[in-house]
């Protein structure tokens, strides 16, 4: 039996030839008009000019970026849709990777940290059981060494508000990205997200990930997640991943979910009913915006309203945000985590190792040998 894996490494910052890519053109731009030269900033010390003579290149480039960012945005949905419709084949095999060590274990499988025999890069090997054989599916990721979000912030305790935001405002730019896809993510938490040597996140584990155009009703997620629209199967479509949105800010804010107890039926209870209190340190921006992204009604829910992202992206709680800093990762993190090397594993927990089993030969193969 074939054990096919693919391992892609593209980076943005690279094209071939002398074509450049979207991405680099929407970097470039934003260099251009936010990171170019200026009129030195005034000083404390400085006088201000009379009322009218603001410098007006603010909004007049904040315009111009939009537009920039809609055609980006384009563009990626096309190249999306071509890898789409013809998948990259598998270029790696089993036998090229040595298994490390288990990062993280769940109800389809284990993530290993596995190191490739040829290069030397590490990467994490995620191993998905097949059940009905002793084979399974191995898809091959990049190696985030800052681990779980949610190892930290049960360390921490809580984040505070702009440690919350500087990690929701990458959130939000995701699910601009994956949403203008077409792709709803479905399964937003903590441990879902990782965070790199620099202190910013990345998403990951998209099994509950699909591509919807109108609404879907499958019931997926985690209980203390899901949306209202999700547990009552009334069809739902990409506001379930705004929902998730307020859901995750409340949490890391306050250190626990807004919507919790011992059985999964009670939670869903309490998620229906719309009901939400929240801590005494909360700031009122923050418990404004989390009444807009927790809003059972969705004509009223942020995000899925006529503006779209951009009431989120425009609400007090986000005043202080730098999208456009965020987005080129220039906005100093305010954690980094330690790491010691490519494969250091230190910011994971220990997990009990097991044989992996592997098939020379599928239980099936003859049945299925047409097919």
């Amino acid at each position: 039996m074939s054990h096919g894996i693919e391992v892609t490494n593209q980076s943005p910052s690279k094209s071939k030839g002398s074509k450049m890519t979207a991405l680099q053109k929407l970097e470039n731009f934003a260099v251009r008009i936010f990171r170019g030269p200026r009129s030195p900033a005034p000083t404390e010390g400085d006088a201000a000019g009379p009322p009218g003579t603001e410098p007006v290149y603010e909004s007049e480039h904040l315009a111009a970026w939009n537009t920039e960012m809609k055609e980006f945005l384009a563009k990626a949905k096309e190249d999306f849709l071509k890898k789409w419709e013809n998948p990259l084949q598998n270029t790696a095999h089993l036998e090229q990777f040595e298994k490390i060590k288990t990062l993280g274990t769940g109800s389809f499988g284990r993530v290993m940290l596995v190191r490739h025999k040829e290069n030397g890069h590490h990467y994490a090997m995620k191993i998905l059981d097949k059940q009905k054989d002793n084979s399974n599916l191995y898809m091959v990721m990049e190696y985030i060494t800052g681990g779980e979000m949610f190892s930290h912030l049960r360390r921490i305790g809580r984040f505070s508000e702009p440690h919350a935001r500087f990690y929701a405002a990458q959130i939000v730019l995701t699910f601009e990205y994956l949403h203008s896809l077409d792709l709803i993510y479905r399964d937003l938490k903590p441990e879902n997200l990782l965070i790199d040597q620099q202190g910013y996140i990345e998403v990951t584990d998209f099994g509950f990930a699909k591509r919807v155009k109108g609404r879907t009703w499958t019931l997926c997620g985690t209980p203390e997640y899901l949306a209202p629209e999700i547990i009552l199967s009334k069809g739902y479509n990409k506001a379930v991943d705004w929902w998730a949105l307020g859901v995750l800010i409340y949490e890391m804010a306050a250190g626990y979910p807004p919507f919790f107890a011992d059985q999964p039926i009670q939670i869903y209870e309490k998620i229906v009913s719309g009901k939400v209190r929240f801590p005494s340190h909360f700031s009122s921006d923050l418990k404004d915006l989390l009444r807009n992204l927790l809003q059972v009604d969705l004509t009223k829910r942020f995000g899925n309203l006529k503006n779209g992202v951009n009431d989120i992206k425009n609400h007090k709680w986000f005043a202080t945000t730098d999208w456009i800093a965020i987005y080129q990762r220039k906005v100093e993190a305010p954690f980094i985590p330690k790491c010691k090397g490519p494969g250091d594993t230190s910011n994971f927990d220990d997990y009990e190792e097991e044989e992996i089993r592997v098939s020379l030969t599928e239980k099936c193969a003859k049945e299925f040998s047409e097919f």
